[in-house]
């Protein structure tokens, strides 16, 4: 997902985007939806089945 379409889901969740890193923007979003804030963290397998991330997440 490229950075425009992140900030616009961010702002749609609350979250003022500023000049978030990418990783730290898509934490917050996690963190917002309930998820836990993991981007960029999992190694070859990833718990957070409802994570709209999950994918981008594991093929980093």
């Amino acid at each position: 997902m490229k950075m425009i379409d992140i900030k616009a889901k961010a702002k749609e969740l609350g979250i003022r985007p500023g000049k978030m890193k990418k990783e730290d923007l898509i934490r917050a979003i996690q963190d917002k939806e309930g998820n836990f804030p993991c981007f960029g963290s999992a190694i070859e397998h990833c718990s957070q089945e409802d994570c709209s991330w999950r994918e981008d997440c594991l093929f980093i």
